[in-house]
C-alpha cells in the first residue's frame, strides 16, 4: 500500500519528527520568555534570598565537614550491597538445589569484598564524627 514505508530508514521518520518538534518547542519557549519577560525591573530587595519572611543572616549555605559526605557515600555503598543481596536471596533455594557451592561462594566473595571496604573505612576513621 505504501511502498516507501517498507524501507528501514523511513521507520525513523516519526522519531526525527518528534526530535524536530521537541527542539522547536525548547527554542520557542526560550524565545517567548526572553521577548515577553520583564527584564530590567530588578531591585536589590528582590535579589536577596527569601528565608520564611525573615531577613537573611550569614552565608547562604552552611559549610559542612567532608566527613558528612564521606559517611553519606559509605551509606550508599552499604545500601547498594543490600540491594544486590535481594536477588540472591530470592534465587537461593533454586541455587541450593543446583549448585550450593557456587551460590554460597558467590555471595561470600561479594560480602568479603564489601567487608574489606568496611575495614578500610574503619581504619581510615571514616565513621569517627569527632575529628
Amino acid at each position: 500500500m505504501y511502498p516507501l514505508m517498507d524501507t528501514q530508514l523511513n521507520q525513523y521518520l516519526p522519531v526525527l519528527m518528534l526530535l524536530f518538534v521537541a527542539a522547536n518547542f525548547a527554542v520557542g519557549t526560550l524565545a517567548v520568555s526572553v521577548l515577553l519577560g520583564k527584564s530590567g525591573r530588578r531591585t536589590q530587595t528582590k535579589d536577596i534570598p527569601y528565608e520564611c519572611g525573615m531577613l537573611p543572616q550569614g552565608e547562604g549555605s552552611a559549610r559542612l565537614s567532608i566527613k558528612f559526605y564521606l559517611v553519606a557515600l559509605l551509606f550508599v555503598l552499604f545500601d547498594i550491597e543490600v540491594v544486590f543481596m535481594y536477588p540472591w536471596a530470592v534465587t537461593f533455594k533454586e541455587l541450593a538445589r543446583t549448585d550450593l557451592a557456587l551460590g554460597l561462594g558467590g555471595m561470600l566473595s561479594f560480602l568479603g569484598i564489601v567487608f574489606v571496604g568496611y575495614v578500610y573505612a574503619v581504619k581510615k576513621r571514616a565513621f569517627d564524627w569527632k575529628s
